[in-house]
């Protein structure tokens, strides 16, 4: 009986490691570098970067830019269509910033500087189920 007990947790220990596996490889999403070479900067079209790129639940936005000029403000609709800072939902500074994408629908993001935004440092995507 001993033996076949052994075989069974074998068997569940090897079944463990190959679920927790594929769900790792799974919930892997994408990294999508921002402004590509270019960054989180002015003068940018984030409306062309977006073009052809599909966003979804796990994927990563990183956002490359000199922290000493720039920010990236998670907002609202109305804050992103009329550049409003007061009221964002998160706010980065580091230079080198990470985002992970946790929910479907659009998200929209500005630079909180200056006339940045004015001057087109904003980005919406839409994120895909």
């Amino acid at each position: 009986m001993l033996h076949w007990e052994s075989r069974f947790s074998s068997l569940i220990r090897v079944y463990s490691i190959f679920s927790l596996s594929s769900l790792m490889l799974i919930s892997e999403g994408t990294e999508h570098i921002v402004g590509d070479s270019n960054g989180w900067e002015l003068f940018t079209n984030y409306t062309t970067w977006t073009r052809g790129r599909e966003f979804h639940v796990g994927d990563v936005l990183v956002f490359n830019y000199d922290g000493d000029q720039h920010n990236v403000m998670q907002v609202n609709s109305t804050a992103y269509a009329d550049c409003g800072r007061d009221n964002y939902t998160s706010i980065s500074t580091k230079g080198n910033d990470t985002i992970l994408i946790s929910e479907v629908g659009e998200l929209w993001f500005i630079c909180g500087v200056g006339d940045h935004c004015e001057n087109g440092q904003k980005l919406k995507i839409n994120v895909a189920p």
